[in-house]
């Protein structure tokens, strides 16, 4: 079974910057995507960040190419979520999702496609 914990999130101003991380354990030694998403207070779960297992293939929404940057370790089984330039409609519940992938190369970016969650961990970013 497949666990992810997410970590790194509190409360910063606007401007800031916060790392998140999440450790993952149970994997198989297949090829996992993974991504972060997050949901804002009252609306739904959108995605932020995407990666191949490779970590050559990522995908940014616009609302924060060029502020986020999403990043692996393989080797220590975690995944991170730089964040810079923040906004408060970046304060949310960000998610961390994991699920196996035919390949190395494959990117997934639609929630559904993700079998295993994280918790979730809180970003505030006050204005």
């Amino acid at each position: 079974q497949v666990q992810l914990v997410e970590s790194g999130g509190g409360l910063v101003q606007a401007g800031g910057s916060l790392r998140l991380s999440c450790a993952s354990s149970g994997r198989t030694r297949s090829s996992y995507a993974m991504a972060w998403f997050r949901q804002p207070p009252g609306k739904k779960r959108d995605i932020v960040a995407a990666i191949s297992w490779s970590g050559t293939s990522t995908y940014y929404p616009n609302s924060v190419k060029g502020r986020f940057t999403i990043s692996s370790d393989n080797a220590k089984n975690t995944l991170y979520l730089q964040m810079n330039n923040l906004k408060p409609e970046d304060t949310a519940v960000y998610y961390c999702a994991a699920d196996q992938a035919v390949g190395p190369w494959v990117i997934k970016t639609v929630e559904n496609e993700y079998q295993h969650w994280g918790q979730g961990t809180q970003v505030t970013v006050s204005s």
